[in-house]
């Protein structure tokens, strides 16, 4: 990992809590722990991702009130998965990226829902066919401009 996705990870992480739980913005603001994570993960080792994706989802647990642990299972599967696509993937332009993170986000809620106590989580069809697609695209949109802005002249953007 080079300085550069160094910065870039733990400067996301720190805007990620500013706005979502210093300004209690929600999902208003978009899921940076996962861009973060993703990010990340695509320029270290497989060991390391899951490393990176455990860190950053045990400290987005540490916030949680219930269902601890969903978070961290699922940007642990996250970082495992994205360590692995620079193997499968080269280069990142805009149409991987925005399939990279809106796929990646799908996956951590579906992982997140599933690991959650099925006494606090919202139904399947809400979830699924409402707010997660939309805040997969969300994602997608705010992870690729991140990623073509910052990381502009990097091997593994």
């Amino acid at each position: 990992m080079t300085l550069r996705v160094a910065t870039l990870t733990a400067s996301l992480i720190l805007v990620h809590l500013t706005l979502r739980v210093a300004l209690g913005l929600g999902n208003e603001a978009p899921d940076l722990f996962l861009i973060a994570v993703l990010i990340g993960s695509r320029h270290l080792s497989l060991g390391a991702g899951a490393a990176l994706g455990f860190g950053v989802g045990l400290i987005e647990d540490s916030f949680a009130m219930s269902s601890f642990g969903a978070t961290v299972f699922a940007l642990t599967v996250a970082g495992t998965a994205g360590a692995q696509t620079r193997h499968l993937f080269v280069g990142n332009s805009w149409t991987f990226l925005i399939c990279y993170f809106g796929l990646g986000k799908l996956i951590r809620d579906l992982l997140s829902w599933l690991a959650s106590d099925p006494a606090i989580r919202s139904t399947f069809s809400d979830q699924f066919a409402f707010e997660s697609p939309l805040l997969a695209l969300y994602a997608g949109v705010v992870g690729t401009l991140i990623s073509l802005l910052a990381l502009r002249g990097t091997l593994r953007g």
